[in-house]
């Protein structure tokens, strides 16, 4: 069975090009609201910014009306135990605060798609080490994707280096995912499990990685809107999120502004982009 008709959507190099700009724009807006979140500010201001920021740019968001109900915002503004998919609104945002920001943009069809967890000013010293274990994974997890390597090597890179770094709870009702003339497409990329399994990592083929981990239990609850998902214990939480591809030269992150040239380099791994 081929890779399409598995619902894979393979890209040409110019279709990546295409999606890198969609990308590109995605972890600019990205930066601009890390720059923009401390005490006082509320989750809806950060959404108006993302907004203006992506339609000033050429970008359309790609949240914003997505799935039943519609999502009503651009970003998902996730508090704290809320892991993903929280509503902005008026709440406002305090000292001690994390903030799960993710973010989507379509340019001329194509998706980017990324998410930071930000601090709101000081937090505590278990916090702080939880977002860092959380980004590394999630870069760790797309430095073992190679051509012709399997899609679970990044779900088992994302698993080990989790566990190596203390006792985290990691998600596993909700996966990193296919992207590309759509936001949500096959194949998904769980954050855990065996290497060696799953579609073949090919040439042209886009993955939103999106490690998401708590400091307690791996198990969440869906709020009452409909979309907030949060952890039952109440534990903080992180999550990280970039969409990448790898090219026969290497690993390209179309949502980090660099590419994930900088990275990358840190992790002994080629880079890929154009």
């Amino acid at each position: 069975m081929g890779f399409r008709d598995r619902g894979i959507e393979i890209k040409t190099p110019e279709q990546i090009d295409l999606m890198r700009v969609a990308g590109r724009l995605v972890g600019e807006t990205l930066e601009l609201l890390r720059q923009a979140t401390g005490p006082g500010v509320t989750t809806l201001e950060l959404d108006t910014l993302a907004e203006t920021h992506i339609r000033d740019h050429g970008g359309i968001p790609s949240f914003k009306g997505y799935s039943h109900p519609p999502f009503p915002a651009t970003i998902c503004a996730s508090v704290n135990d809320e892991v993903v998919h929280g509503i902005p609104g008026p709440r406002v945002l305090a000292e001690g605060d994390v903030i799960s920001i993710d973010c989507g943009a379509i340019v001329e069809g194509w998706h980017g798609d990324a998410a930071i967890t930000v601090p709101v000013g000081e937090v505590a010293d278990d916090v702080r080490e939880l977002l860092r274990v959380t980004e590394e994974s999630l870069w760790r997890g797309m430095a073992a994707a190679r051509l012709d390597g399997r899609v679970t090597d990044i779900s088992h890179a994302i698993e080990t280096y989790v566990r190596s770094q203390g006792r985290y709870g990691i998600l596993e009702d909700y996966t990193g995912h296919g992207i590309g003339t759509e936001m949500h497409m096959p194949p998904n990329v769980p954050n855990y499990g065996r290497r060696g399994r799953g579609p073949s990592i090919v040439e042209g083929l886009a993955l939103a990685v999106e490690p998401m981990v708590t400091l307690g239990s791996k198990h969440t609850e869906l709020l009452e809107d409909e979309w907030t998902v949060a952890t039952v214990d109440s534990s903080m939480s992180a999550h990280f999120e970039h969409t990448f591809t790898v090219t026969p030269q290497g690993a390209w992150v179309l949502t980090a502004v660099d590419g994930g040239r900088a990275r990358l380099a840190e992790l002994g791994v080629p880079f890929g982009g154009r």
